[in-house]
């Protein structure tokens, strides 16, 4: 997409809305930094996911237990959105209270740039979506806290997409018919554009939902009973956007962690190794400059500061 849709919010909502209703499967990696999101982009992914999780982890270091609020995942996906031509989904928890505090929550966030949110129907304080000691609010509370989140957005642009997260499978006293209804209801009761039915565990779960819900289905697979589907299965269950919420993030993580203790064990010598290994792979270096927009700086000083003011970068630019 050109660069001038990220700052064009509408075009990427109705660009989400358009890869929603193509016939397609929508793979969407997610993780929690504009650099992962725009890495993603320049990788050929048509969309990102920032996830609560990884906010609540890399940016402030606590778990997935409600700890972040709404300010700090606004003010992080305006910059995740700012950074992107794609659509982001923003992982909104439970809304960060009940139906009131959705309607408001919903409004900050539908202004911050992203092209959709997710709202999870656990109790607060909500838990790891893939974790123990879930539980899950009412059903009449939970279509009525969809129900505020669809009129907030609609107040403001119709295109936003709202996205239900049922987190019924593994919660405390749990069953099928119950997660069938929750999603079936979440999507004709509460008006959802999207319905996400998480930590799926069988083919089964994932094929019964989709061909009973009247919305299109998100799902992310988290299973120790079937190896995950391919792309092709996801597509012919029914599935519209497979999700993979966390590893871009993780895989950071892990990288850096190897790197870590290879350098406290050898020195620069680890350093300058995996510098090696990074330019010598399928894929190259990551383009950090590029990922960040440097070459915009130097296009904005060479547009408009004086001769006077303008920097000698050939001289002292630094070879790696």
């Amino acid at each position: 997409m050109p660069i001038e849709l990220r700052h064009d919010p509408g075009a990427k909502r109705r660009r989400l809305r358009a890869l929603l209703a193509r016939p397609e499967l929508l793979v969407m990696p997610g993780g929690f930094s504009p650099v992962y999101a725009s890495a993603a982009e320049r990788a050929g992914f048509e969309s990102f996911f920032v996830a609560g999780s990884q906010m609540s982890g890399f940016l402030m270091g606590v778990p997935d237990t409600g700890i972040i609020g709404l300010r700090d995942i606004v003010d992080h996906a305006r910059h995740v959105a700012s950074a992107t031509s794609i659509p982001i989904l923003l992982d909104a928890d439970t809304g960060f209270g009940n139906a009131v505090n959705v309607h408001y929550a919903v409004q900050e966030i539908v202004r911050s740039g992203v092209a959709a949110l997710q709202l999870e129907d656990q109790e607060a304080p909500k838990k790891s979506g893939t974790g123990g000691g879930r539980r899950c609010i009412p059903l009449d509370e939970a279509v009525g806290k969809i129900r505020a989140a669809c009129a907030a957005r609609d107040a403001i642009d119709p295109d936003f997409v709202v996205c239900a997260r049922c987190d019924s499978i593994g919660a405390e006293g749990w069953t099928m018919e119950e997660t069938v209804a929750r999603c079936v209801a979440y999507a004709k009761g509460g008006g959802a554009d999207l319905v996400w039915l998480n930590a799926v565990q069988t083919r089964a779960q994932l094929e019964e939902v989709c061909a009973k819900t009247n919305a299109p289905v998100l799902c992310n697979w988290w299973s120790e009973v079937e190896p995950p589907p391919t792309f092709e299965e996801y597509a012919r269950l029914g599935v519209k956007v497979a999700l993979f919420p966390t590893f871009v993030s993780s895989a950071g993580l892990q990288g850096a962690w190897e790197l870590l203790n290879d350098f406290k064990a050898r020195g620069e010598a680890a350093i300058t190794d995996w510098r090696q290994r990074s330019r010598q792979g399928k894929w190259g270096a990551a383009d950090y400059r590029g990922l960040t927009g440097h070459p915009a700086v130097r296009q904005l000083e060479l547009d408009f500061l004086p001769q006077s003011a303008q920097r000698d970068y050939a001289s002292n630019r630094a070879k790696r």
